[in-house]
């Protein structure tokens, strides 16, 4: 070729790939980016090296990827696929249950603690102070489901929930279980009041 070879304007050899020539050509646009004659010989000669390469390739000399043959297309980027939604709960349900803080979990486990507690050791007040302890502990639960909403009666109707099945549960599950562990000294009232107490921490706790 004559002294206005392309490949020489860009600094490199014929046998150049691709990758090559388009980094000598954004590195010379980056070294004369404020010259408009240099920026349009470098293009020229970007240009020239392209229906090169173009020619040899219908001669059948090269194979020249499409990429060089279409320089103007760009890799379109594949659109990014929405995330599939969560199958929500119903709405009842994220009415009823509740994202509670650390103290609307922590203040009613201390009540309850304190409740199952005197339940547990201090068994010579028999069944009076088992019920004395379910009262306040249907109380608390009241007070503290009605202080997220102010809704009273639903504070009632889930706290009377969670007390019938905490001593139905309760009742059962000590028949069944401590005959079977004679080392839990623990009379079935008893079992079903510390049950019904975790139940009523959780309702308590977790729903609104």
């Amino acid at each position: 070729m004559s002294d206005q070879n392309p490949y020489k304007k860009l600094g490199v050899s014929e046998e150049a790939s691709f990758d090559e020539i388009q980094d000598a050509r954004n590195r010379l646009f980056e070294q004369h980016s404020g010259d408009a004659k240099h920026l349009e010989v470098i293009e020229a000669a970007y240009d020239a090296i392209l229906m090169d390469r173009l020619r040899m390739r219908q001669e059948g000399k090269i194979k020249v990827p499409e990429r060089i043959r279409f320089p103007e297309l760009r890799v379109q980027s594949l659109p990014k696929e929405s995330p599939t939604p969560r199958e929500q709960s119903p709405a009842w349900l994220q009415r009823t249950l509740d994202q509670p803080s650390p103290a609307d979990i922590l203040l009613p486990g201390a009540w309850y603690l304190g409740l199952s507690t005197i339940s547990v050791f201090y068994p010579q007040g028999g069944d009076q102070v088992l019920q004395l302890a379910l009262m306040v502990g249907v109380s608390a639960s009241i007070y503290f489901l009605n202080r997220k909403e102010g809704k009273f009666g639903r504070a009632v109707l889930f706290t009377l929930v969670g007390l019938i099945i905490g001593l139905i549960v309760g009742g059962l599950v000590a028949s069944l279980l401590l005959s079977q562990i004679p080392f839990i000294n623990l009379t079935s009232n008893q079992f079903s009041t510390v049950l019904t107490f975790i139940l009523l921490w959780l309702v308590s706790s977790f729903l609104r």
